[in-house]
């Protein structure tokens, strides 16, 4: 069954356009007819790209054009396969000829010209085939894109893609309310204190992901009594993703003085008028849900606050908390196994636990131990069961996806699809990719920013860019964004919450696709970026799922039980000798952990790798036939404690930045021009 996610094509067809104009691949393209094919294709990518914002926003309601961008999406895909074919045959002509000695080469230099103009011709015919297939699929998404009525979207205006929320009010009930009491002291004892700068307002940031609570403790702190008694006046305002300054600043001051704004939409009369009325108060101002990292708007809004005010802020974005914040950021962790079981058993049994109902409890600590700790996700399944007590309607949550229920009947679904939203286009492809991460993997930064420059999702925007720190830069950008978090036992490493995972899967579709606790037994012919744990025998049938899978770009693997640890689990021969060879579009491959003594030659049939792992396996050589993957940017042989040489012929690989040969203590030496 297809699963389709959410497209998001922008930054891939950026990338596209960047491949498709760069002089190596249009000085290869010798063919007439090839070089006409090329620029329809430009023209009619350039017609498409026009309207994918208008597209991107209407597959949230609109099946057709959903099924519209898949296809669109598998076209992008094939097209950019293509292109890397040209790519990696010019690069390969032009490395060929630099192997030769000088002295041949100038004796025999036309001869060799002419031998390399013949392949290059031989290689534009033999692709002709390929290229009027994609212009023929092509043409058909651009009659279908009329047919769809898919317009352009002006610069400056924005699609209407986010599914209109009720938003929260300052009022809360406490009695719903569980583990909260020792973040709530916390802030009350900022907001009380008479600490702060001599000229500004004292800005205390809660940040934290989607669900996680933020607005709740806001809520609780915010109606305490001894703010009350502290404060002369308060306001609370839900900014959320539409912001407005002049309608905060209206609210603000409607809220300590009704009929003091009401014909009045100038911002700076509007600033003006609040900073009298707050002149010589002590003032309460709760901001909930900050999206925009606008600084200048940001610090603008703020201008009427001084000393004596007091401003609390809930935010998902770390970038946001930097920019507004005048005290540390308090970040809101989930909740204990225990608390979250009670948010639980109050929305769906109206009682504290299970003791009322005991029939229901083995299946609700189960369905508690899914919401890891997210009390809105405990609220929200709560609810959903609050109708029922029937076991059966009870154990079919408990063992299906909380992305498989009704995104109406769940509010936790589109409150962590709207960080989703907020993404830009290149870090949505970099986040949906993350989807074929395990859950409780924890991952490095450098070891996920390698493999986003493998799959081609770093585009700079300049040339002189290092590809590395661009990584870097979305990396922390989605660690601001609360979609990746440090992990409590090693803070250098990250990990997804589970529902951040499962998000990142619903996102991605079949595009990704892992194996997962037998899960997904066979993956679709449209998968180009696998996963899967490591066992310690690995025998063929447990590839089944990738008999599909001819244009798969990832073949990634993680470590499974500690009862197979690396370099002591086994894979299948033929897994090397029949499965692998097939994967002719590979960019990524790890046989990390496997006793693999002797590879097979299969690197002829896999030209676009660029990120080959076999650390910790027991291989003693290399293959020389590894020096035609060109493109290969990363070789990690860390832990091949029997790895005595590399190929002598090593350093023609020319794209090649990572080679990891730690814990290699048989290795005998490197060879000339590596290190």
């Amino acid at each position: 069954m297809s699963f389709l996610g959410e497209v998001a094509l922008t930054a891939f067809f950026d990338g596209l356009f960047g491949k498709l104009s760069s002089s190596d691949f249009l000085n290869f393209v010798t063919e007439k007819q090839v070089f006409e094919e090329i620029n329809k294709w430009k023209k009619m990518l350039r017609d498409i790209r026009a309207v994918l914002d208008d597209a991107e926003g209407k597959q949230m309601k609109d099946q057709y054009v959903k099924n519209w961008l898949a296809d669109l999406q598998d076209l992008a895909y094939d097209v950019d396969d293509i292109l890397d074919e040209f790519a990696t045959e010019a690069l390969g002509h032009k490395l060929t000829s630099l192997e030769e000695p000088q002295g041949i080469k100038n004796k025999v230099q036309k001869i060799i010209h002419a031998c390399f103009s013949s392949k290059t011709f031989m290689f534009n015919n033999k692709m002709m085939s390929k290229i009027k297939e994609i212009s023929a699929r092509m043409n058909d998404l651009a009659t279908q894109r009329t047919q769809l009525e898919l317009r352009g979207i002006n610069g400056g205006a924005r699609s209407n893609r986010l599914i209109q929320r009720l938003q929260p009010t300052s009022l809360v009930d406490e009695t719903q309310v569980y583990g909260r009491q020792e973040e709530k002291a916390a802030l009350l004892e900022l907001l009380l204190s008479n600490g702060g700068t001599d000229n500004e307002a004292s800005v205390i940031p809660i940040v934290g992901m989607g669900g996680i609570g933020k607005t709740t403790l806001a809520q609780l702190v915010y109606n305490d009594t001894r703010i009350q008694n502290s404060f002369h006046d308060k306001a609370w305002v839900c900014v959320s993703d539409d912001f407005d300054a002049v309608m905060i600043t209206k609210t603000i001051l409607q809220s300590i003085a009704p009929d003091s704004c009401t014909n009045i939409n100038d911002f700076n009369l509007l600033q003006v008028k609040l900073k009298e009325k707050l002149a010589g108060k002590k003032f309460l101002l709760v901001l909930d849900d900050i999206w925009n990292e606008n600084y200048l708007e940001l610090t603008n809004l703020l201008s009427p606050f001084r000393v004596g005010t007091k401003i609390l802020i809930t935010t998902r974005s770390h970038n946001v908390s930097s920019i507004m914040g005048t005290v540390k950021a308090y970040p809101l962790q989930k909740l204990s196994q225990e608390n979250c079981l009670s948010v639980f058993t109050q929305h769906a049994l109206r009682a504290n636990d299970f003791s009322g109902h005991p029939e229901v409890k083995e299946v609700g600590e189960i369905i508690v131990k899914k919401c890891k700790g997210l009390p809105l996700a405990a609220k929200a399944i709560g609810g959903l069961l609050r109708t029922s007590l029937d076991y059966e309607a009870w154990k079919g949550i408990s063992e299906s996806e909380i992305w498989g229920i009704p995104e109406e009947k769940c509010g936790i679904i589109p409150a962590l699809r709207l960080s989703y939203h907020h993404l830009p286009s290149h870090l949505k492809r970099c986040f949906a990719y993350c989807s074929i991460l395990h859950k409780d993997y924890e991952f490095g930064e450098e070891e996920i920013i390698l493999l986003w420059k493998a799959e081609g999702f770093l585009q700079p925007a300049s040339p002189g860019t290092q590809l590395e720190v661009l990584g870097s830069q979305y990396f922390r950008d989605l660690v601001s964004r609360s979609f990746f978090q440090a992990s409590t036992r090693n803070k250098s490493r990250f990990i997804m919450h589970d529902l951040v995972n499962d998000l990142a899967q619903s996102v991605a579709g079949e595009i990704c696709s892992k194996l997962e606790d037998d899960k997904q037994l066979r993956f679709s012919k449209g998968t180009r970026h696998s996963s899967y744990v490591r066992g310690r025998y690995d025998g063929m049938k447990k590839f089944e799922a990738f008999n599909q899978t001819k244009h798969l770009r990832t073949f990634l693997q993680f470590p499974g039980s500690s009862w197979a640890p690396e370099g002591d689990c086994y894979l299948s021969k033929h897994v090397l000798v029949d499965l692998l060879p097939k994967l002719r579009c590979l960019r990524v491959l790890s046989l990390k952990g496997y006793r693999i003594i002797e590879l097979p030659n299969f690197f002829q049939n896999l030209m676009h790798l660029r990120y080959l792992d076999f650390s910790h396996t027991t291989i003693k050589s290399l293959p020389d036939s590894i020096h035609i993957l060109y493109n290969l940017e990363t070789l990690l042989l860390c832990g091949c404690r029997l790895l005595e040489n590399l190929p002598s012929n090593l350093q023609i690989l020319v794209n090649l930045r990572v080679l990891d040969i730690t814990n290699t203590p048989s290795m005998k030496g490197m060879p000339f021009g590596v290190g």
